[in-house]
This record gives C-alpha cells, sequence and structure tokens, in this order.
C-alpha cells in the first residue's frame, strides 16, 4: 500500500482482520474509514482557509451533519412504521395509543 492519509494504518488494518465479520463488511468498513479521513481533511482545509471568518465553525458543524447523517434511532424508526400502518390491522386508538406511547420514550 501506498503512504496515503486515507490510507489505514497497520494496527486498524490488523485490528479489521481480527474482526468475526465478512470480508465484503470490512471492505464496507474500511470505505468507511476512509471517508471519514477525507471529510475530516477537507473540513481541516476549509477552516484553515477561512480561519478569519466566524461563520467556518457552525458550518462546519452542519456540513458534517450533512455528509455522515445519524441513521433514525429505533423510536423514528417505529414512529415512521406506525405512519404507514395500514388502519386495517389497527384501528386509530390503538395507532393514537402506540404513537403517544413512542413519543414519550427518549431517542
Amino acid at each position: 500500500m501506498t503512504d496515503h492519509p486515507i490510507t489505514p494504518p497497520p494496527e486498524l488494518l490488523d485490528k479489521w482482520d481480527n474482526l468475526p465479520i465478512s470480508t465484503q463488511e470490512i471492505f464496507v468498513v474500511a470505505a468507511q474509514w476512509g471517508a471519514d479521513q477525507e471529510l475530516e481533511a477537507c473540513c481541516e482545509w476549509f477552516q484553515e482557509f477561512y480561519k478569519t471568518e466566524s461563520w467556518v465553525t457552525h458550518d462546519l458543524k452542519h456540513f458534517r451533519s450533512a455528509r455522515r447523517p445519524k441513521p433514525p434511532s429505533l423510536k423514528e424508526q417505529a414512529l415512521g412504521i406506525l405512519d404507514v400502518a395500514h388502519q386495517d390491522v389497527l384501528g386509530d386508538d390503538q395507532i393514537a395509543t402506540i404513537r403517544r406511547a413512542l413519543e414519550q420514550l427518549n431517542d
């Protein structure tokens, strides 16, 4: 391998090699790691280039969030499923009760 900032270090490669997951899953993890390194390098460059601008830190937070969105929580997934639940399976009162219960849970 060439020595490049998005090339995983040997220690990380050894860790991945010992994971109880498939080779394909390791490729996915490695690709995500490389993409994350590239995103951070871009953010660092941007921050250095615009270091005198006050809006940079705020905008970089939103930029990172947009480029690496968090998956929906279990609560959000359940509410989404409830939104498309068929009325013939659950009645309106049952859906309302489940929705109220889910909305009271922490994410």
